[in-house]
């Protein structure tokens, strides 16, 4: 009872904004699911467990918001350890779908160890940034913290997932480069990563993997026009037949004649665009960069590193999986597997980003209030 009343004492101290953009961008998803779930049959498949997944994620907000960011900051080395666990308990008891095992399967229900993993990373990369006191020109906080993300992504390359392993690297390449590490530290991370490339090409990736990064280069040739080349021409033709009003929701050919794979997850922005036409997709952009304003608005509010790397590293994350996946449809980037977030089918992904926005919010409450103290 004093939760819920401190709750709704905390409510004004929202960015509300950020929220109602959030739950638009999120009903649209679920319009969206629902139009492609229409195209399966009778029977809804993905629409309830994403509504569910909505609902979980709306009391998820409310209640990570209504504690004080310190919480979080404190908690930092035991949400890290406890991915940790997680990563490598997947590897071992988890379900394997289309080749990757990472999922556990608990009632009725999966969750996607990967996706905790990113908030996880967010959290320590954050703690670890502001334990560091802004001494970055050293070399030893580069090496430390790319060995705390690696090891992360050497188990999510285990699975293997190799687009979730590319946004956790991305997430911390995002905020070496905001603290302002030195330039020649940089360039030497740069010349690592493309190393690393190189080798992973030989070493690491998977057959399919490497089919998928060929069929970007060359989508339409004769091995992979009708295979791994197939899912790409599709979506390309679903983005360029909406138009400028799109086809309608429920009126795609590609996505209701099933044309269109992973409509409801890879490809969901390919069916926005085709039946909401550029209308649909400058409303999904316009969205996303709300989002961005608001949660830059919010780290520049705060004088705490820990926030300020936290609320960043939330805006890396949204901003990369976005460019991925909508470049991916499009043919600009591979399609590896990364969710549109809040906009793509999946319960862990959507959950996971509102725990996030839950930790913002924490962050916006805490700085609002330090503004009222301070004007009085």
């Amino acid at each position: 009872m004093r939760w819920i009343l401190q709750t709704i004492s905390s409510l004004r101290n929202y960015d509300w904004i950020l929220t109602i953009v959030i739950f638009i961008l999120v009903s649209l998803g679920l319009t969206t699911i629902y139009s492609v779930d229409l195209s399966r049959g009778e029977n809804l498949i993905y629409f309830p467990t994403q509504s569910i997944s909505f609902l979980i994620g709306i009391f998820v907000l409310f209640f990570i918001g209504s504690f004080h960011f310190t919480l979080y900051k404190a908690s930092a080395r035991l949400v890290y350890f406890t991915s940790f666990l997680l990563l490598v308990g997947v590897l071992i008891f988890g379900q394997t779908i289309r080749g990757t095992t990472g999922w556990f399967r608990i009632v009725g229900f999966s969750f996607q160890p990967s996706e905790f993993a990113k908030v996880a990373l967010i959290i320590f990369l954050s703690w670890w940034i502001s334990r560091f006191g802004r001494r970055f020109d050293k070399w030893q906080f580069v090496f430390t913290s790319a060995a705390i993300t690696g090891l992360f992504i050497l188990l999510i390359l285990m699975q293997p997932d190799l687009g979730s392993a590319f946004v956790l690297g991305a997430i911390w390449f995002g905020l070496l480069f905001l603290t302002g590490t030195k330039k020649r530290y940089i360039v030497a991370v740069v010349g690592s990563i493309i190393m690393i490339s190189i080798m992973s090409w030989f070493f690491v990736l998977q057959d399919y993997q490497k089919d998928r990064l060929l069929t970007f280069i060359d989508p339409n040739s004769k091995e992979r026009a009708l295979t791994t080349g197939y899912n790409i021409n599709q979506s390309l033709i679903a983005v360029g037949s909406g138009g400028f009003f799109g086809r309608g929701l429920g009126f795609g050919s590609q996505s209701q004649l099933r044309f269109l794979p992973e409509a409801q997850t890879d490809f969901i922005f390919s069916v926005i665009a085709e039946e909401l036409g550029f209308v649909g997709v400058f409303m999904v952009l316009s969205l996303y960069g709300l989002i961005l304003w608001r949660l830059i608005v919010i780290a520049l509010s705060s004088d705490e590193d820990f926030a300020v790397y936290t609320v960043l590293g939330t805006a890396l994350l949204f901003l990369i999986q976005m460019l991925v996946n909508i470049g991916a449809t499009i043919n600009l980037l591979p399609v590896t597997g990364v969710t549109l977030p809040f906009l793509s089918y999946g319960g862990s992904s959507l959950i996971m980003n509102f725990v996030l926005i839950g930790i913002v919010q924490s962050i916006a409450r805490a700085s609002s209030i330090k503004r009222i103290g301070t004007i009085v």
